[in-house]
């Protein structure tokens, strides 16, 4: 399981990152690091970032 960011730009940069280089979906970076991902894109979506699939990052 990732220790992820508590803070949500540094999540937020550190999602995105796993999300180009690593994972084609958010739902594959979550079940690969044990992370809620609803909890993710609550905390996201208090600082007006969404996960875009078609381009799979948060925007």
């Amino acid at each position: 399981m990732h220790q992820l960011p508590k803070d949500p730009v540094m999540l937020l940069s550190y999602i995105n990152m796993q999300l180009r280089d690593s994972y084609p979906s958010l739902r594959e970076f979550c079940l690969s690091a044990g992370a809620d991902q609803a909890a993710i894109e609550k905390k996201l979506a208090g600082i007006d970032y969404f996960y875009r699939p078609e381009t799979n990052q948060f925007a």
